[in-house]
């Protein structure tokens, strides 16, 4: 599976390749999903915008191959069977978007109302309309499993390790949380691209393509576009962990240089936005005394004791200045995830290591490894 798609560090910048990201954007609702991931209550918007840019060119460039395939097979539109063609090699993401499929299919049983008569005739009589998804999923890899490893996946119970530790993570999360918090904590796992279909399409400018996705495909699409947001907060964590200086481990000095170069970038440019923050007000700078004060004592300690009257007017204002921000709900910027976090979470991610890395296939030393699949 070639990936000809931009590196990040490009398109974070710049959204040269987006057509329609100015009209249509996700930024709100990722700070949402993200928060719900793992992330500080409140995520940062730069980090959101950054995630954001990532996502689309991954299904950008997922949508060019699934056409390429569905040109390949000769149909007209683009089908859950061109994407489940190129997840094939990816067995555990795989197995994941069959159990959203299988579980997509059963809400629709519970929406609908079927009952157990109802059911029982469709199995008699052979009519599969309520497994829809399902069914078209087991009649592809019918037709391409030679091996019979992707059928096997129907049958595998085998538990999602990372599907289990997001969950732990939700459930150490809502600990901490009051129940106004927590009320905002089930709003924001609740989220999804899916239920802003009209959105996600335009967000994705359908309209313009040649061969369109029909409904399942967009089904997911937007799944894997929320499994991708996902597995950048995991990357992003595990790199914010990394960074945390531990005592007494020796290799706590060893952060990586690209990082070093972001973090410091941030932060520059946190300060040209932000010049009253309290943590980038300077000291105040001591008055010299005139030379009439010299000669009197009294007059010298009076002009340092306005020196050090000054220096505690601006402590308090610094202080009032972070009440004020902790009162307006506001999170420190050092909790949630950073734009650095996330650059260097891909960079690692289409990072290969080993005697055989000049070998790599094409997509893993050009461009952007493929999240999703």
């Amino acid at each position: 599976m070639n990936n000809t798609a931009a590196s990040p560090m490009s398109t974070a910048t710049s959204s040269s390749g987006r057509s329609t990201g100015k009209s249509v954007s996700f930024a709100a609702e990722l700070q949402s999903m993200m928060f719900s991931l793992g992330d500080a209550r409140r995520p940062l918007h730069e980090t959101a915008v950054l995630v954001e840019d990532v996502v689309h060119t991954q299904l950008i460039n997922l949508l060019q191959q699934a056409a390429e395939v569905s040109q390949l097979r000769g149909a007209r539109v683009i089908s859950a069977e061109d994407l489940l063609f190129l997840m094939r090699k990816d067995k555990k993401k795989l197995k994941r978007l069959l159990k959203y499929m299988f579980f997509r299919d059963y809400k629709s049983k519970i929406v609908k109302g079927i009952e157990e008569e109802e059911l029982l005739e469709d199995k008699l009589s052979g009519s599969n309309n309520t497994n829809k998804r399902q069914k078209i999923a087991q009649d592809f890899f019918s037709s391409i499993d030679q091996t019979g490893e992707l059928l096997a996946m129907f049958e595998d119970d085998e538990m999602d390790e990372v599907k289990q530790e997001r969950m732990e993570r939700a459930e150490r999360q809502s600990r901490i949380l009051d129940s106004t918090q927590y009320a905002e904590f089930c709003e924001s796992r609740q989220l999804s691209f899916s239920k802003k279909a009209s959105k996600f399409r335009d967000w994705l400018d359908c309209s313009s393509m040649e061969i369109k996705p029909n409904a399942v495909a967009m089904e997911i699409l937007a799944y894997l576009a929320y499994e991708t947001v996902a597995q950048l907060v995991d990357l992003a964590l595990l790199v914010r962990q990394d960074m945390v200086t531990k005592a007494g481990d020796p290799f706590s000095h060893a952060i990586a240089a690209t990082f070093i170069q972001y973090h410091s970038s941030v932060e520059g440019s946190y300060m040209k936005c932000y010049p009253d923050s309290p943590e980038n007000t300077p000291p105040p700078t001591p008055t010299a005394p005139s030379s009439g004060s010299q000669h009197s004592g009294k007059t010298t300690s009076g002009s340092l004791g306005n020196g050090s009257a000054g220096q505690d007017s601006t402590r308090t204002k610094q202080r009032k200045r972070k009440k004020s921000t902790a009162a307006c709900g506001v999170e420190a910027h050092s909790d949630a995830i950073q734009p650095c976090h996330i650059r260097e979470a891909i960079r690692r991610y289409g990072h290969k290591i080993g005697p055989l890395s000049p070998f790599t296939s094409a997509y893993r030393r050009n461009g952007m490894a493929f999240l999703a699949c």
